[in-house]
């Protein structure tokens, strides 16, 4: 049997039991799962096409995959993209996960990832036997690297990377011949920072997608974590041959599901909205966790604040859970989160408010 690191939030247990233990109850802070609703514009389409009695294409409906692409062109800088070269994905994690399977990796190739990352690019890599490498520097990046994972704007720290940075990256990996992704699913929540541009923006690429790919989400733009609608664009031959192993596994996107997608990738104002409702949580606790004594570190895009009071990171969260404030310590991400914690803007108004309160 596969042996694998612990879940890493089974950690949080028994600060969990000290912060459902407050009088006024648990703010929790800890992930980064959606709490408003699920746009009306994208319930309604669910709801029209729920007589689904025929298996769907694991491609994706040729709508789905023309709705990707023109929003791509329109959000993204990103014009070169057809139907050839996008195909939806059941989350993002799923295709995180299963990369280095569907690209053959195995005993004796390296997987890059950022030093600072969300855990499931280090575990696909292990899952066939890979080496995970966190660096965020493309000259450390050994011969034998064959994926490189990027992740801006970056989970847990809000990195984002400048078009310079993507582009010395991509020509790193076309320089070991390695496939490399980015992982985009917050570029529509930027605050300190205009915007973040993605892999496959011609200024990173030079006009060519080989050997890239971009990863996306709709879990966080239009809160549908539930509906696990996400989408990967970029190098048609890769996503060809990812598309085939794909049938053979019977990964597919529900019908019904690539609906709602179709939906929430034509409307923008709902995203606008959204944005905006992290905006106003984001005023409110960023301030109150900073007089609290801690710093922000990055934290220029996306749902948390990457903060530290130079300490271990469960101290800071043991600390916080006396408040009854449940956050996510930085060493889940990696040795270089050691003395971090990442706070989540995914709660309602009454809980943001109600932690502001805790922490003054």
């Amino acid at each position: 049997m596969l042996v694998l690191p612990d879940f890493p939030w089974n950690a949080l247990a028994s600060a969990r039991e000290r912060a459902e233990a407050h009088p006024e109850g648990i703010v929790d802070l800890s992930v980064g799962s959606p709490v408003d609703p699920t746009p009306a514009v994208v319930r309604r389409a669910l709801e029209a096409t729920t007589d689904a009695h025929g298996y769907p294409t694991t491609q994706g409906a040729k709508q789905v995959r023309e709705a990707i692409v023109d929003w791509y062109a329109r959000n993204r800088g990103v014009s070169t993209l057809d139907v050839s070269s996008v195909i939806p994905t059941v989350g993002s994690k799923e295709f995180v996960g299963l990369l280095p399977t569907f690209l053959g990796l195995g005993p004796g190739d390296v997987v890059v990832h950022p030093a600072v990352a969300y855990p499931t690019y280090d575990i696909g890599a292990r899952v066939v036997g890979a080496t995970p490498f966190p660096s965020d520097n493309p000259d450390e990046w050994p011969a034998n690297t064959k994926l490189v994972w990027l992740n801006s704007p970056g989970n847990p720290n809000g990195r984002v990377d400048s078009v310079e940075v993507l582009a010395k990256a991509v020509a790193r990996a076309r320089e070991l011949g390695a496939v490399i992704v980015n992982d985009e699913c917050y570029a529509s929540l930027t605050w300190d920072v205009d915007s973040a541009p993605s892999i496959l923006d011609p200024r990173v690429t030079g006009g060519t997608h080989e050997g890239v790919l971009a990863a996306y989400s709709l879990s966080k733009q239009s809160n549908l974590a539930g509906y696990r609608a996400a989408f990967v664009a970029g190098d048609r031959t890769l996503i060809a041959g990812i598309l085939e192993t794909r049938k053979h596994l019977g990964l597919i996107t529900p019908l019904p599901i690539q609906a709602a997608m179709i939906a929430a990738l034509r409307d923008d104002e709902h995203v606008k909205a959204q944005r905006e409702v992290y905006r106003r949580r984001r005023e409110i606790l960023r301030p109150a966790v900073e007089d609290a004594g801690f710093r922000i570190d990055d934290s220029v895009a996306g749902l948390y604040l990457w903060a530290t009071r130079d300490e271990p990171a469960f101290d800071s969260v043991n600390h916080l859970a006396e408040l009854g404030i449940l956050v996510a310590p930085g060493s889940f991400y990696g040795e270089s989160g050691a003395n971090h914690v990442r706070i989540a803007l995914t709660a309602t108004d009454e809980r943001i408010q109600a932690a502001a309160r805790r922490l003054a």
